[in-house]
């Protein structure tokens, strides 16, 4: 079965995932900074665990065939790595906030195309290394070091990078062998199993109020992966992805408008060298993908 190529669709779908996924950073924020991280994160997984089971079972072959792998081991370090990410980010936004979190988060593009080699054993030319190059420095000017006493707290983003990198990595290295519904399956079973083991402990009361925003965050979580799944249904991958630095733009609004933060100069000036170094990266991808 030959996948679909439209474009504009795509780009749709892209746009409106990047936009979901921003909500659900404001939401995760708001609850992050009442409740533990832990809890919160754990309910969210939940949520996604029900989601990607409901769809595993609709699925020829039902949950049987989506969790049926060769490679369990890997597959299960990738659901623990992604849930471990997302309880960093999390932490990121309510001690940095959504606009400083996502500039430092959105360099993870380039640790793919960095990590690319040693881990999945592609080339990485001396264009795409002046790219990578030119994105850290745009890091570093975002995170300042030297210039002031350096905030600690500045390098949770950047380790959630490092880490949502490597999951991207490893993705798409089972990929080889396992199918999308299969790792998607993994990956909301083992999160939310391991984030159930963690943040069971940590459990608290949570006003109605609350209850309503965590509701909230768990249908714009199921929403947004949903959107993104059909995202790549449509349109190639190389088409879409650089579309997604969107969820930056949106994050920024929400967290400028609801949550009073500010946007930096230097952080402006080191977004705008991250993002075009990531757009570089990506149309050097798309190049050498027809030129095969």
């Amino acid at each position: 079965m030959t996948q679909s190529n439209n474009i504009p669709l795509g780009i749709g779908l892209m746009v409106a995932t990047t936009l979901v996924f921003a909500v659900q950073d404001g939401l995760s924020r708001h609850l992050a900074a009442e409740y533990n991280v832990l809890m919160v994160v754990m309910i969210r997984y939940w949520f996604f665990a029900a989601f990607v089971i409901a769809i595993a079972r609709r699925k020829a072959g039902g949950i049987r065939a989506a969790a049926q792998t060769a490679q369990p081991i890997l597959q299960a370090i990738r659901g623990l790595l992604l849930a471990f990410e997302i309880c960093v980010m999390v932490s990121a936004f309510t001690i940095l906030g959504l606009v400083e979190s996502h500039a430092v988060f959105t360099c993870y593009p380039l640790l793919v195309a960095a990590l690319s080699g040693p881990i999945l054993g592609e080339s990485v030319g001396w264009r795409r290394w002046a790219a990578i190059g030119v994105g850290f420095v745009g890091v570093l000017i975002i995170l300042q070091p030297g210039m002031t006493v350096f905030e600690p707290a500045a390098a949770i983003p950047l380790l959630a990078a490092a880490m949502f990198a490597v999951y991207g990595l490893l993705t798409r290295f089972v990929a080889r062998q396992d199918s999308t519904a299969t790792s998607f399956f993994w990956t909301g079973v083992t999160g939310s199993i391991a984030m159930t083991c963690i943040g069971v402990w940590y459990w608290e009361p949570m006003s109605a109020n609350d209850w309503f925003y965590m509701g909230c965050l768990c249908i714009t979580g199921v929403t947004g992966h949903w959107l993104l799944i059909r995202c790549y249904e449509v349109a190639e991958a190389s088409a879409v992805q650089p579309f997604a630095y969107l969820q930056l733009v949106f994050a920024a609004i929400i967290g400028i408008t609801i949550f009073g933060e500010t946007v930096r100069m230097n952080v402006a000036i080191g977004v705008a060298l991250i993002v075009a170094a990531g757009l570089f990266t990506f149309w050097r991808e798309s190049l050498q993908r027809r030129a095969h």
